[in-house]
């Protein structure tokens, strides 16, 4: 051997072991279509194609308000290249549908309720030929004045069967009479935001030889969308299957079913496979977007800054159908006084019909609204009182044991105040003074308008609470299955994957309680059994126990026979690191080898303990858990020109336990940068009940060079026993709080009230300086 190839062989040798490949709970293992999603070869629902494809179109109402005295499809049919037409007459079944409450056509037939109602729907051999046939169907209308402001919906003319009233809550909680030494009074107004998914709505539909229809949707609840679609169509369940294709990122309920229902249709009436890309326009037009909210509130507190009692009046505006209005309503009163120690709580809660867009499940939906109206009252408090605001909010913070307005008790994990006091603690960003002027990041952005001493600094504070799961007796189940052959384990869930990493929570699920390193998760479709909607933590708790009872079950099945064979339960068996151990050490193994030949499968479910409807004075023990967070604000605003630039925002969260650290802290971040849009930018402009600029140029999204420094100071992982693995939803309390804090940041950088959001330019102008 020469003294070169010595040399290498030696340097070979002394190379480092690789790294090891990150495995089970507590890892930050990558999604498994991250690489495909960056490179943009993942499929998506706008992907899909099919032979002797037909392309549909969807005729929109472009009044909010009016009487349909006719539809004349005549010249559409007549376009060539046109398969077919559908209106209201061709809907077989039952003829509405909603999230909530049924109360939505899926056609117009007499009446129309918002700009952008479905009219018609076309299917042409191509998508320009589409559009022309569904423009050339002629309506018309006996336009009507539409009912646009909330206050006026009570005493308006009825605009649909079931009245205008949705749902009425009036929440009382202690003694009416008491009051407080220090009275603070308020009226906020919460803008009406989107959504605004990364893709618009697309699907494809595909009849079968039997009669029935295949729908393959970016959907987020297939069985609910499956059982809606079939009741519409006339067919049993079983002839109606949905199969989920890439969901382009969810902060809703991703599909809107009126979008869904025409292409069904279409697909049935033609027996040719159908499919539709919204545009940007058509989906602003067709989807539900977050609640728009007048709020009155009243504080008493004593002299030391202790709550003594809340009054408020809320006022949801749900537009034109009541979607999930009621579910709303029942977050936005049950929050409605925050994370704090309340002792007499009066609140009177109304969702209305409007002419308005449909407002429906927004991530955080009531809880958000709410939030930004009592975080503001407690500025206002803190400023009458001569205190610190974070000091008054630490004052009043509720703990585990404190009893909320709605009488239940929280028995979770609260750390409220250890959440505030980590973000108060937290070194502030260094002032713009401290920088050369040239490297000012000024309120406008770069170049911006700004003049550097016109610049005020604020620093302000939230805390919010979201509810997990459904809520008011919801029966939240899910149903997994694990199977293993070859040591290969797979995962049967239909558990939408929507961006918050079930897919890859699951995977990591199996590899802790198996063993196991390859695990893949089955593509979503409705014969699976059901898992619900993917929102409020819902598949991080319930399908995610589903998956862990399934994978434990299979554990059993594989560890009896060595238990029988060494004479000892298998509770005295543990794997670890993919190697099957005793406790006294008379028997090691690998899961490999245990698994070589073998196939084991079992299927679960997991269902939490049950809830109750909220009473007639607003009473109940309504919700399964809870998830609080802090947000401390550092803005920096032109008092001159009302421009604000949010500097950093600071986050501590009530977590519970971190289960994948990377895919967690991406969460809080994108929940965060959500809030910021909501505070500063998000805002659906509908005059008269038309929504104006229904596109990305017009509803103005944050960008990366709109957010801020994101700092995560804390994570309390303080595991809820009754939770599996004792973890919290993640995405939903982050977008609750930070707007209140932004705004609570500019009322300190200008001292006006900031009542409204998104927050206007003119709110943070100051006069006279």
């Amino acid at each position: 051997m020469t003294n070169e190839a010595a040399t290498a062989t030696t340097t070979a040798e002394a190379a480092p072991a690789p790294e090891p490949i990150p495995h089970g709970i507590g890892a930050s293992l990558q999604p498994a279509d991250a690489r495909a999603k960056t490179e943009g070869t993942f499929p998506y629902a706008a992907d899909l194609w099919a032979e002797g494809l037909l392309w549909a179109a969807v005729l929109r109402s472009p009044h909010p308000h009016a009487r349909i005295v006719s539809i004349d499809t005549s010249h559409a049919r007549e376009m060539p290249g046109v398969r077919a037409v559908v209106t209201h007459e061709d809907v077989p079944g039952t003829p509405r549908h909603g999230r909530g409450v049924p109360d939505r056509p899926v056609f117009a037939s007499e009446v129309v309720r918002h700009h952008g109602e479905p009219i018609a729907a076309v299917a042409a051999d191509h998508p320009d030929t589409a559009r022309m046939a569904a423009a050339a169907v002629i309506v018309e209308y006996e336009v009507l004045d539409p009912v646009t402001d909330p206050e006026l919906a009570f005493e308006a003319d009825a605009l649909h069967p079931d009245g205008n009233l949705i749902r009425h809550i009036p929440l009382h909680h202690g003694d009416p009479s008491a009051t407080g030494e220090v009275v603070v009074e308020g009226q906020y107004r919460i803008g009406r935001a989107d959504p605004a998914p990364i893709g618009a709505e697309a699907g494809l539909a595909v009849p079968r030889p039997d009669g029935g229809v295949e729908l393959y949707l970016g959907s987020t609840d297939p069985h609910a969308d499956r059982d809606t679609a079939a009741a519409v169509f006339g067919l049993a369940p079983d002839r109606v299957k949905i199969v989920v294709t890439g969901v382009p990122g969810a902060t809703a309920d991703r599909e809107d079913q009126g979008f869904q229902l025409p292409l069904g249709l279409l697909a049935l009436k033609t027996g040719c496979p159908v499919k539709l890309t919204a545009s940007r326009e058509e989906s602003f037009l067709g989807h539900a977007h977050r609640h728009p909210t007048l709020l009155r509130y009243r504080h008493h507190a004593d002299a030391e800054g202790r709550l003594v009692k809340v009054e408020a009046q809320i006022l949801l505006d749900a537009g034109a159908y009541a979607d999930t209005s009621s579910e709303a309503l029942a977050a936005a009163v049950s929050f409605a006084c925050g994370p704090y120690v309340v002792p007499n709580a009066f609140i009177e809660g109304w969702a209305v019909r409007t002419n308005n867009p449909p407002s429906g499940h927004v991530r955080g939906e009531g809880a958000m609204q709410v939030c930004a109206a009592y975080e503001a009252q407690m500025d206002k408090l803190a400023k009458r009182l001569g205190l610190d605001p974070a000091e008054l909010r630490l004052r009043n913070v509720m703990a585990t044991g404190d009893v909320l307005p709605t009488g239940q008790t929280v028995t979770c994990p609260a750390p409220v105040a250890e959440l505030l006091q980590a973000v108060q603690e937290f070194p502030l960003p260094p002032l713009p003074k401290d920088t050369p002027e040239e490297d000012w990041l000024l309120p406008g952005g770069p170049e911006g308008a700004g003049e550097p001493g016109a610049v005020r600094r604020g620093v302000g504070y939230g805390l919010g609470m979201v509810h997990m799961l459904g809520a008011e007796g919801a029966d939240e189940v899910s149903t997994a299955t694990v199977k293993v052959q070859d040591g290969v384990a797979t995962v049967l869930c239909a558990a939408v994957e929507t961006g918050q990493g079930f897919t890859t929570l699951a995977r990591q699920i199996v590899q802790e309680t198996l063993g196991v390193d390859e695990v893949h998760v089955a593509p979503v479709d409705t014969d699976q059994p059901p898992a619900g909607a993917g929102c409020r933590g819902r598949h991080t708790w319930v399908s995610g126990g589903a998956v862990e009872r399934a994978a434990k079950m299979v554990r059993t099945q594989l560890l009896q026979p060595l238990a029988h064979k060494f004479g000892m339960s298998t509770e005295l068996l543990q794997i670890t690191d993919g190697k099957i151990t005793s406790y006294d050490g008379v028997l090691s193994t690998t899961v490999t080898e245990e698994l070589h030949g073998k196939e084991l499968w079992a299927t679960a479910q997991c269902r939490p303990h049950p809830t109750e409807p909220l009473d007639s004075s607003g009473q109940g023990d309504a919700f399964v858990g809870l998830a609080f967070c802090a947000v401390r604000a550092v803005v920096d605003v032109d008092i001159e020109i009302g421009s604000v630039r949010v500097v950093e925002l600071a986050v501590a969260q009530d977590v519970g336990r971190v289960l994948n650290p990377a895919q967690l802290a991406a969460r809080i971040e994108a929940g965060v940068t959500q809030g910021v849009g909501i505070a500063l930018t998000e805002n659906l402009r509908t005059p008269r009940g038309l929504i104006r600029h229904p596109d990305l140029t017009g509803y103005a999204l944050p960008t990366a060079l709109d957010a801020p420094d994101i700092r995560i100071v804390k994570l309390v992982e303080e595991r809820d026993v009754v939770a599996p693995f004792g973890a919290k939803a993640a995405s939903a309390v982050p977008v609750v709080t930070s707007p209140a804090a932004v705004a609570s940041a500019v009322r300190a950088a200008t001292g006006r009230p900031v009542n409204r959001l998104p927050i206007r330019p003119q709110a943070a102008v100051v006069t006279g300086q």
